[in-house]
């Protein structure tokens, strides 16, 4: 039996017009823990975007008039698909970026079907028109799919992010094109394989990826009405740019430099807890991780021993193995990043109390050992540059205002948590963090509430009723006379 379009063994391929194709160009992906060659993702050119971008313009007109229930069931057939794939495509993942697997069976294995059977129920709740009194008549609003979608995703969360953008759009009537990183080009076929599985009509969905000028290309082709994209602010904001030149609507979902505000009252045992995650998830590489921890002066050193101690306690290895917690970088590149700013904390005024070097029973890949500095002043580049790797500073603080403004001292504002067994008290401080998203005692995304940022970590939202809106136009039809 041959081998599936994701699989490594396979050709470099990628998916247009309802059709996987041999691509002409190849980039290697290569597997996080070992630095080994794991297959062959494709490279696509600027034709074959061409060739992507008219297959979704030649599948809009029937896409977009198809009726609501129509469009669920193919979510929902999409989703049976996913689901069924979903432990080989968890395993896939982590091979490629280095996210620990049991991160993985969640944020690539369950949380795409589920994700697509949301928004395949929701768009059937949604009317697509409304009837509004006016002063001469009335009005009807209408919701129409706003077009073809580019998305473009990186490569931290691949599955996760894609399924963000596929499954709203989807519902909404709009065919995509996705754009994934090179380092997950594999994965993204998945969605490909569950597209065909489920009878997607040819050219609703199509699955490229290549490079930056890749994404450049797509971002600004005339035959896109609309991009979706995930990634550094960097990025984000020349997106932005050709965006708003054209006039095209932009979802930006950017980059973080979240706080962690430690109230005086915490429980420390608990907050603990919750820092494995909220503060070293996926090995760091997450956009919305408390990466900055406020501390109060009168609990500082007990906190600065408890975070050093939290480090040096996370299991690092194999990310295939379900009790590691921290796996490696997705890349050389990238962990040579992460080092760089260790480099920086360690000229600085910044007091390391926890890991900083390469962990020594790790000789292959590129891993970095979780990393705490204390005695991080606000200003440091440490406290100021999205570092995305397992690297977390520690800032004292006198009294709450002035812990509320530290967390808004930066040009991020995606997301952020309070710790406190009061939670009444810690909902106060979170009402007045400048942020997006907020948690308390804990992080976790909710599908059914809209997850983005403000300032430098972006434009728009996903999830929720809120990730549908954003695939949608609204038109106004006047009439005179009763409804």
């Amino acid at each position: 039996m041959p081998s599936s379009p994701s699989s490594p063994s396979s050709p470099a391929q990628f998916f247009s017009g309802g059709r996987f194709r041999i691509a002409d160009d190849v980039e290697p992906v290569l597997e996080a823990a070992t630095g080994a060659r794991l297959g062959d993702g494709a490279c696509v050119t600027e034709s074959d975007i061409d060739d992507a971008v008219a297959a979704a313009r030649s599948a809009l007109p029937d896409w977009r008039a198809s009726p609501p229930e129509h469009r669920a069931g193919i979510l929902t057939a999409m989703a049976d698909v996913l689901q069924s794939r979903a432990q080989s495509t968890s395993e896939l993942v982590t091979r490629e970026n280095g996210m620990p697997i049991s991160l993985s069976r969640g944020a690539n294995g369950a949380f795409p079907p589920l994700l697509f059977r949301y928004y395949a129920q929701l768009i059937t709740e949604i009317p697509v028109e409304e009837i509004r009194p006016s002063f001469t008549g009335h009005t009807i609003v209408r919701r129409e799919a706003v077009g073809v979608v580019a998305a473009v995703i990186p490569w931290n969360y691949p599955q996760a992010l894609a399924a963000m953008k596929i499954a709203p759009a989807l519902a909404a009537g709009c065919p995509v094109v996705l754009k994934s990183s090179p380092e997950t080009a594999l994965d993204a076929l998945v969605f490909a394989e569950a597209a065909v599985d489920a009878g997607l009509p040819p050219g609703v969905l199509n699955v490229v990826s290549g490079g930056a000028g890749v994404g450049a290309c797509l971002v600004a082709h005339p035959g896109v009405d609309k991009v979706a994209f995930t990634g550094s602010t960097e990025t984000g904001r020349v997106v932005a740019e050709v965006c708003g030149r054209l006039m095209r609507p932009v979802t930006l979902e950017l980059g973080g430099k979240s706080a962690a505000i430690i109230l005086d009252d915490a429980d420390l045992d608990a907050t603990m807890r919750g820092l494995r995650t909220a503060s070293f998830v996926n090995n760091g590489q997450t956009c919305h991780l408390s990466s900055r921890i406020l501390a109060p002066r009168s609990r500082y050193d007990e906190i600065v021993d408890a975070v050093a101690a939290l480090a040096e306690s996370m299991t690092v290895g194999d990310p295939l193995h379900p009790l590691t917690e921290i796996g490696p970088m997705v890349s050389s590149r990238q962990r040579e990043r992460v080092l760089g700013y260790i480099g920086i904390g360690r000229d600085s005024g910044a007091r390391l109390v926890a890991g900083g070097s390469v962990p020594r029973e790790q000789p292959r890949g590129w891993f970095v050992s979780p990393t705490v500095f204390a005695d991080v002043d606000n200003s440091d580049r440490l406290a100021r540059e999205e570092i995305f790797g397992p690297v977390l500073t520690i800032t004292r603080y006198e009294t709450d205002d002035e812990a509320i403004a530290l967390a808004n001292d930066s040009e991020f504002g995606l997301a952020g948590t309070v710790w406190s067994t009061d939670t009444d008290r810690a909902t106060d401080v979170a009402r007045a963090v400048h942020s997006g998203t907020v948690g308390i005692n804990d992080y976790q995304l909710d599908v059914r509430a809209p997850f983005g940022g403000v300032k430098a970590s972006g434009l728009g939202r996903e999830l929720g009723p809120e990730g549908l809106a954003a695939y949608r136009t609204l038109k106004s039809i006047y009439r005179t006379g009763p409804a």
